[in-house]
């Protein structure tokens, strides 16, 4: 994993940055800092303002855990496309897919009452996200067992779910959804786009970042020597920065369209 402000790894991101290329987000941890209460996020509005420039020049398309409706509510602006419950939600032409995922998840919220009848005792929360289902237990006193409690529970769903782990949270979804890294690729046929750039922090993310597509750039919010990305950023704070380069990167580009005579801008 190389940084991706080094010499390297700008110049890796310089081969990339098209007018062309999908430009594609995490919510929760890389546009904005991850808050004690996720219902308190914040995108700082520098970035959101960057993002709606981007927005207007090349796609760009949040991919989050949240659901759609609850991501649009913190994001501020229309993305080209906004991809809920960790590719779940959002996809063009899987609307009848979304209700068969959501009868699912009602199934399953029928079950855990019943597989963890103690669960708000124990510091056990249950979001129902519509297309998945967040099992929290940040406010549990023994979390080591309580999350072992939890994947318990979640072997006895039927039908079988797909569980990816986040910190202090169990997030189940159906084995027929769609990850990040297959929402991903899917946009990227559906935009005609032959290169993507998906920028994400956490466990959720690696669905993009282990894909092994060269045509999608990888960057990982933070160093993980566990992680698959081919690049990270030191920290949620440089997200602004990368936003501002890729901005650059751009403009640059139709300055030096601009100056050919043999080129017209479209």
């Amino acid at each position: 994993m190389r940084y991706l402000f080094s010499a390297s790894g700008q110049a890796a991101l310089h081969a990339f940055v098209s007018h062309s290329t999908l430009f594609a987000f995490d919510l929760d941890g890389t546009l904005a800092p991850i808050v004690e209460k996720p219902a308190g996020i914040m995108i700082k509005d520098q970035v959101r303002e960057c993002l709606i420039q981007l927005n207007s020049v090349a796609p760009v398309v949040i991919i989050t855990g949240r659901s759609r409706a609850d991501a649009l509510h913190h994001l501020g602006f229309n993305p080209s496309y906004l991809v809920g419950n960790h590719g779940a939600e959002g996809l063009p032409g899987e609307e009848a897919s979304v209700k068969i995922f959501a009868q699912i998840c009602r199934e399953w919220k029928k079950q855990l009452h019943l597989l963890l009848p103690d669960m708000y005792a124990n510091g056990i929360s249950l979001e129902d996200k519509g297309q998945t289902i967040a099992i929290h237990y940040r406010q549990a006193s023994a979390k080591t067992k309580t999350r072992k409690i939890i994947l318990a529970a979640i072997d006895h769903l039927t039908p079988v779910p797909r569980t990816v782990s986040g910190i202090f949270v169990e997030n189940i979804a159906p084995r027929c959804a769609p990850h990040k890294g297959a929402a991903l690729e899917a946009l990227m046929r559906h935009l005609a786009c032959q290169r993507a750039i998906f920028v994400g922090d956490d466990i959720t993310d690696e669905d993009v970042f282990s894909l092994g597509n060269p045509d999608v750039m990888g960057i990982r919010v933070e160093k993980d020597p566990q992680s698959t990305a081919g690049f990270c950023l030191q920290g949620q704070n440089e997200i602004l920065r990368l936003l501002n380069n890729i901005i650059t990167l751009l403009n640059d580009s139709v300055s030096l369209q601009v100056a050919d005579p043999s080129c017209t801008l479209s």
